[in-house]
């Protein structure tokens, strides 16, 4: 079953977006990790070795969450991009694996010779 969020807090200062779900997790996500991981087709392609590497996004905010019926969030961040919702599956995936992914993104950052910051 999958969890369904309790809270949902916007840190606007820090740029975080924190979930509390109903076992017990609660995450904190940054949004420069939300960003360069979108679920939209638009960073994630068609499959996965179509997903687009996500340069220059440090500074990168939210503006507003909106809810998506009672399943997602449709997040706009202030670089503009609004496109992909997020299911509360996807930001609990998010939460657990924000170790292990935010690495993979520094390395693939690194071998591609870009940076998290803009320009």
């Amino acid at each position: 079953m999958t969890p369904r969020p309790t809270a949902i807090t916007l840190h606007r200062a820090s740029r975080a977006l924190e979930v509390a779900f109903d076992d017990g997790a609660i995450v904190r996500l940054p949004a420069e990790y939300l960003r360069v991981e979108s679920p939209s087709a638009e960073v994630q392609g068609h499959a996965p070795e179509q997903k687009i590497l996500v340069a220059g996004k440090r500074e990168v905010g939210i503006e507003a969450v909106e809810p998506v019926g009672h399943y997602a969030v449709a997040l706009r961040f202030t670089d503009g991009h609004s496109t992909g919702l997020y299911t509360w599956a996807y930001l609990h995936q998010l939460g657990r694996e924000h170790a292990t992914r935010w690495a993979t993104y520094e390395a693939a950052l690194a071998d591609a010779g870009l940076s998290r910051d803009a320009g």
